[in-house]
């Protein structure tokens, strides 16, 4: 995020407004949220990923990202290029406070997308942007897929995917 938003003045009000849009018009309307009172976490079911924003929408996320914008386009084509194509349910966030972190809470909304996942019979993905929570999610059952290295300064992501598990409870 911090290369997306990249200037300290204002960032936490505009971080709050992305998560706001992020929320009220991507993972809520097609996904499915849930939080802590010190994480959360923003799945979306097959087919509903790749749905592009609206215009208002998409203005209003430019407006945030200002001369920034292009970063996102561009971030999320080589994303999108990485993707599966079959059928999966994608985790876009999953985020704590960095207060709580190591007290389960990302662990509780991993675990609670993942057996929705898992009673659709369905693979689950995601793209880390931190190398350091790889291990994180390998104790989930991700592996690593690929590593995608946006250009000009951007980060690394590393798409990562786990088996629907049947013997999930």
């Amino acid at each position: 995020m911090l290369w997306l938003f990249p200037d300290e003045e204002g960032r936490e009000d505009r971080l709050a407004q992305w998560f706001d849009i992020m929320l009220t018009h991507k993972y809520g309307p097609l996904g499915h949220c849930e939080r802590t009172d010190a994480a959360a976490a923003f799945w979306t079911p097959p087919g509903t990923a790749e749905q592009h924003p609206d215009e208002d929408t998409l203005a209003r996320i430019n407006g945030l990202l200002g001369r920034h914008a292009p970063r996102l386009g561009e971030m999320l084509e080589l994303a999108g290029k990485a993707a599966p194509q079959e059928p999966h349910w994608f985790l876009a966030v999953l985020g704590a406070d960095p207060a709580a972190q190591g007290n389960g809470h990302g662990a509780a909304l991993l675990l609670s997308g993942l057996a929705k996942a898992d009673a659709a019979g369905l693979p689950a993905y995601l793209e880390s942007s931190k190398q350091a929570n790889i291990g994180f999610y390998e104790r989930f059952g991700f592996t690593v897929r690929d590593e995608i290295h946006v250009p000009g300064g951007g980060p690394t992501l590393w798409s990562m995917w786990r088996e629907a598990r049947a013997d999930a409870h």
